[in-house]
């Protein structure tokens, strides 16, 4: 078991675990609750704090299964939330952020997300943002599927420079961000969140990373998370429902890939060489 867990640290200050639990497509069926709310649990008692969820996860749901998990231990958990473009108003950011906090069974997200741009406009979500924050009812906030245009709009807004994250599609065949949202994004400090960094499973079953697992004696997908937890300033958050996932997932801690894996993996899995449009799953 790694003695600590690596951290990036947030434009705040805050230093932030680089894996977490994501919650994506939990909280969908009852008969699956015991076993997502037992995973939660297996991570958090591993060490593995950062929670993430989101209100458009299974209606809520998926915060009512992160409120089982995380009973009695708030303390420990550093929980992140979303909020639908739909929601993103003045009133409608204070409705949804007060139904998420009574689903997570909690006085405080830590941080809280615009799920994706949408028609409100971003100073109005802003403005919503920073009025939650002194209120104390979230800690942070940031944004998710947001390209580079994106993200240089939000920060010529008052207060847009408050922004903590950004949570993205990013993984070893999703490399569009490395051409110009990750370099923007480390050089102002701001860590990206790699949703999908497994890409739902697909990546378990790609031959082109047989070769480094063999090396480390690790499955495809722990080379994979392993990559992207490798990169600078970024976040993996990969749903694991079952304990024996999370116990995998979190075994890819250790692995530590080489120049020589690096290049391999560039090899089949290469790079961008120009601009692409920001994807989302």
């Amino acid at each position: 078991m790694p003695s600590t867990i690596r951290t990036t640290t947030l434009p705040s200050g805050e230093a932030i675990q680089v894996l977490g639990q994501g919650t994506w497509k939990m909280g969908e069926d009852s008969r699956r609750r015991a076993d997502e709310v037992n995973a939660l649990k297996l991570g958090l008692d591993l060490g593995l704090t950062l929670i993430d969820t989101a209100e458009m996860y299974a209606s809520g749901g998926a915060e009512e299964v992160v409120a089982q998990a995380i009973a009695g231990r708030r303390a420990e958990v550093f929980v992140v939330s979303k909020v639908l473009p739909s929601n993103a108003s003045r009133a409608g950011v204070q409705r949804a952020c007060e139904n998420s906090l009574k689903r997570l069974r909690t006085d405080r997200i830590d941080l809280y997300l615009l799920h994706w741009p949408g028609s409100v406009p971003l100073a109005e979500t802003v403005e919503a943002f920073e009025a939650l924050r002194r209120a104390g009812k979230i800690r942070h906030w940031g944004v998710s599927n947001f390209d580079t245009e994106d993200m240089e709009d939000l920060a010529g807004l008052p207060d847009g420079g408050n922004v903590q994250t950004n949570q993205v599609l990013y993984n070893l065949v999703r490399r569009g961000p490395e051409f110009d949202l990750a370099p923007w994004s480390r050089k102002r400090g701001i860590p990206l969140m790699a949703y999908s960094p497994v890409e739902q499973g697909a990546l378990a079953r790609n031959t082109g990373l047989d070769a480094v697992a063999a090396r480390h004696n690790a499955t495809a997908a722990q080379i994979a998370l392993a990559w992207v937890m490798q990169q600078e300033g970024v976040i993996a958050i990969p749903k694991a429902s079952s304990q024996e996932h999370v116990r995998q997932n979190f075994a890819a801690l250790d692995i530590k890939l080489t120049a020589g894996d690096l290049a391999d993996l560039d090899r089949a899995f290469p790079p961008p060489t120009r601009k692409r449009g920001l994807e989302m799953i």
